[in-house]
């Protein structure tokens, strides 16, 4: 179980290689580059490569599906980038929280130069264009939505839905550019690969589902102990690998075969689901103190 196998997975297909050659292309047409990121794993969700491709065009983070981060540790990512000079705004796509200041931020801070040199050269009308970036399945679909308070662009559950670039108007003068979802050619650190896993960001189809929640498992155990033990009714000394922890909640939750044995991956499915669910409680994979060096 230390070792996922993913030399065969396929992270950078065709679309993807175009979408990377529209960003460079399409970048004339606006003004700022805004970036979504997931807020469990702000780093992880980031393609490497955007500081190239964007090429100093003014930038925002979007920490979006903030509702299923930690609180604490969503602060931290906002100082974080902040300290970097890059603008960042916590949000949930799917309540909304947040996304009022999205458009006053960009103008105050992310474009304040920009608009106020329009404002003096007589070019206040002219609209805020803003391409939306993003890796698959991270939200941009149904941020863009909720902006535009209309079904615009299409959302799925499921990674790399977005497979063309579309313009956007919203009601205050602004218009965003979505772009299809982009990933990294490559991971050379394994463990974003797996945060990617466990958020849903690639396809569970090309991972091993039992391995995923056992390593899903010991991070749990490892950081958020109370959550599991609250969530799965278990108890553990803390010398327990992550098959014990998946028989353990398997045998709590009657996941039995025929012959007594705990039905691993059906286990597997319900811990990688509730997770993702937020029903283990609201949790960060990453912290900044952590990723600090790699940037």
């Amino acid at each position: 179980m230390d070792n996922i196998d993913m030399k065969n997975i396929q992270w950078f297909p065709g679309h993807m290689a175009k979408t990377r050659r529209a960003i460079m292309s399409n970048l004339k047409l606006v003004d700022a580059v805004v970036e979504i990121v997931d807020a469990r794993i702000p780093l992880s969700s980031r393609n490497p490569e955007m500081d190239r491709l964007v090429n100093g065009k003014p930038r925002m983070v979007i920490l979006n599906k903030c509702d299923l981060a930690d609180d604490k540790a969503t602060q931290k990512w906002i100082n974080y980038f902040n300290n970097k000079n890059i603008t960042a705004l916590a949000v949930d796509c799917k309540s909304g929280k947040g996304l009022k200041s999205f458009v006053p931020t960009v103008k105050s801070k992310v474009l304040k130069e920009l608009l106020e040199k329009r404002e003096k050269n007589g070019m206040s009308g002219t609209p805020v264009r803003l391409m939306i970036v993003g890796i698959p399945n991270v939200g941009k679909s149904s941020l863009i939505n909720k902006l535009a308070g209309a079904k615009r662009a299409k959302v799925e559950d499921r990674p790399g839905v977005t497979r063309i670039k579309q313009w956007v108007k919203l009601g205050n003068n602004t218009e965003l550019l979505d772009m299809p979802g982009v990933l990294a050619p490559k991971f050379e650190d394994q463990s974003i690969a797996i945060k990617l896993a466990f958020t849903g960001a690639v396809s569970d189809d090309i991972l091993d589902i039992e391995t995923l929640a056992m390593k899903l498992l010991i991070f749990l155990k490892e950081n958020y102990s109370e959550s599991l033990k609250e969530r799965y009714k278990i108890e553990y000394s803390g010398n327990e690998t992550g098959p014990d922890l998946l028989i353990k909640i398997g045998k709590k939750r009657g996941m039995i075969v025929s012959g007594g044995e705990v039905n691993t991956e059906r286990t597997a499915i319900t811990v990688i689901d509730e997770f993702r669910s937020a029903k283990l409680g609201r949790i960060t994979l990453e912290l900044p103190e952590v990723k600090q060096h790699e940037k």
